[in-house]
């Protein structure tokens, strides 16, 4: 081998060439690598202690959120109406508006935030102002997680609501707390989700489409997932925050835990050593530690801009 090199070495001028590109692409790498520019990982090394970007800390509140609301089990769809499964803190009231109006939901929405705050299920029916084309209440006892099911009735005869785009949601449900001290102690007084049912002109499966927590301020927050690993060796977690723990809304409400990442039992995909305790926005994935963010400006899952990112474990200080 030996040999063979000094023979290129000689009489070859591919082997001087390939050199000088080598050695062209190192120093260029390492010089593009001092001034900020993205440069392959295997150049990089772990330790250097420069610190590319300070990411900008999103500010959190803890609220505790009295609600949680899953699709329950069976097969779901207008014929023979759906499946929910409500828990809550507290004693609360159910009320399913089948086939409410877009409009009239968004400016009931709207009227929380401006003038009449919607703390109950009668708040609910008066905004929506008949704007739907059946509506059933159930009672739910506190930390009762039984099904409840919801069906148009037959003589509604309603078989599909429209085609797409659609003025008309298959399904709203409102859960409001039930007792007047409880809506004086909790600062979220009412989640809406918004539910798609398959009928005969669109049949995608039945799923939550979005869900909004209100507060006694006026505000209303919409709840986003965070996506974290599958690959946990503690409990499940549900991305749609489905245990009435604490909320998790982007920029305003985070789960308050005292060990999160060590609960779930993962690790931060980076070092993968420290526990996961920050969550990257705006793509929501939370697979890094405090100290490797310092390292990275893109999320290391999809590559997108991180922008701002916050901490899984808060203190009552933030």
């Amino acid at each position: 081998m030996a040999t063979l090199l000094v023979t290129l070495y000689e009489y070859s001028p591919l082997f001087h060439v390939a050199v000088v590109s080598l050695c062209f692409l190192v120093t260029a790498a390492i010089v593009l690598g001092w001034f900020g520019f993205d440069v392959p990982v295997i150049l990089l090394s772990y330790d250097e202690t420069e610190v590319i970007a300070s990411t900008p800390e999103k500010r959190m509140i803890q609220e505790t959120n009295p609600f949680s609301f899953a699709l329950g089990s069976g097969q779901a769809c207008v014929y023979d109406g759906v499946s929910l499964r409500p828990c809550c803190l507290e004693p609360c009231v159910l009320s399913c508006f089948w086939g409410c109006e877009v409009s009239a939901l968004q400016a009931a929405l709207h009227t929380h935030q401006q003038t009449l705050r919607l703390t109950s299920s009668q708040h609910f029916l008066e905004a929506l102002h008949l704007h739907f084309h059946y509506h059933e209440t159930f009672n739910i006892k506190s930390e009762d997680e039984k099904e409840c099911h919801t069906c148009i009735t037959a003589d509604q005869r309603i078989t599909d609501f429209g085609p797409l785009p659609r003025n008309h949601y298959p399904l709203v449900a409102v859960l409001t707390l039930a007792e007047t001290e409880a809506r004086n102690l909790y600062n979220i007084v009412a989640n809406v989700i918004v539910i798609h049912v398959p009928d005969s002109k669109y049949n995608l499966s039945a799923r939550i489409l979005f869900q909004y927590l209100l507060t006694a301020q006026g505000h209303m927050h919409e709840l986003k997932p965070l996506f974290m690993s599958a690959e946990i060796s503690g409990p499940p977690y549900s991305e749609k925050s489905s245990q009435p723990a604490e909320a998790q809304m982007e920029g305003n409400l985070v789960r308050d835990e005292s060990d999160w990442s060590e609960e779930m039992g993962r690790n931060c995909v980076i070092c993968q050593n420290a526990a996961v305790n920050r969550v990257l926005l705006p793509c929501r994935h939370a697979c890094v530690c405090d100290n490797c963010l310092l390292h990275f400006q893109h999320c290391p899952i999809c590559r997108a801009f991180v922008l701002e990112s916050f901490s899984l474990r808060t203190t009552a200080g933030m």
